[in-house]
């Protein structure tokens, strides 16, 4: 009876989810009852607590990313990043993404796979860099075409991690891939498979790019992408427009009736 009693906190958890409870208050309390039915006193269930936070805390360290990322998204940092990629006339959505697979890949193969990533580089700055440059050279995208811009961003993020880490000789796969081949009696050093992975990589590096490259094509070629605003013979709104609002000509000042003599001339 006493070992079913150590499964109370599976039931605790159970009922406190179902109500709907503060989770890590349910949690800490289902980590109590179990410790307790099993016999643990409260300072070896409290040294288990500490013990476990110790042991995963790089875990953690993760988590410490969003509120930043979150106070630099509120202050702009979106518009930055549009507004640094509208200052260069010949950048491209291809272009700046081609430079993003190549800068992921060299520090996904020097094992320094957390400095870029999705929440960290692409939401915040290489997307809205990547529609910026869209925007700067076919003028303002529609909805499905916005979305494949963020889309090809994040799978650059994807392919340059994948097939750049493998060159680094302690990232987990390559260890996983050498245990398995040890179980068969094949001896192989993390150094030869690291070495193999070259070729993939650059094989990965000129098949993106070379979609990068089309993607410039398709967006040229899109008719879909909308150009509303020069249609209608207004200036047409840069990233800069948008961070510096006040460098849009205002109604009825000197900037805006020179541009509509310009129009009727």
């Amino acid at each position: 009876m006493s070992d079913l009693l150590v499964l109370s906190g599976i039931l605790i958890v159970v009922i406190g989810f179902l109500l709907r409870l503060n989770p890590l208050l349910v949690v800490t309390i289902a980590a109590l009852a179990t410790g307790f039915a099993a016999g643990l006193d409260p300072v070896a269930v409290i040294s288990a607590f500490g013990r476990a936070f110790n042991e995963n805390r790089y875990v953690s360290i993760v988590w410490i990313l969003l509120p930043v990322i979150g106070l630099l998204e509120r202050y702009g940092l979106q518009n930055r990043a549009r507004a640094l990629i509208g200052q260069l006339k010949s950048a491209t959505t291809g272009r700046l993404l081609l430079v993003y697979l190549l800068f992921r890949q060299v520090t996904a193969a020097l094992g320094l796979t957390s400095v870029a990533g999705h929440p960290q580089t692409v939401r915040p700055i290489v997307a809205p860099m990547a529609e910026a440059a869209a925007e700067q050279q076919h003028g303002e995208l529609d909805e499905p075409t916005r979305e494949k811009v963020k889309a090809y961003s994040a799978a650059t993020d994807n392919v340059g991690l994948f097939f750049g880490e493998d060159i680094f000789i302690a990232i987990g796969s390559i260890l996983l891939m050498k245990g398995f081949l040890e179980q068969y009696g094949i001896i192989l050093e993390p150094l030869d498979l690291s070495v193999w992975a070259i070729p993939t990589a650059i094989a990965a590096f000129l098949i993106h790019g070379t979609r990068l490259m089309l993607l410039d094509r398709r967006l040229a070629k899109n008719p879909s992408i909308v150009r509303a605003e020069r249609s209608r013979g207004a200036p047409a709104q840069t990233p800069l427009d948008a961070v510096y609002p006040e460098r849009l000509p205002q109604a009825g000042s000197r900037r805006a009736r020179d541009e509509r003599g310009e129009e009727t001339r």
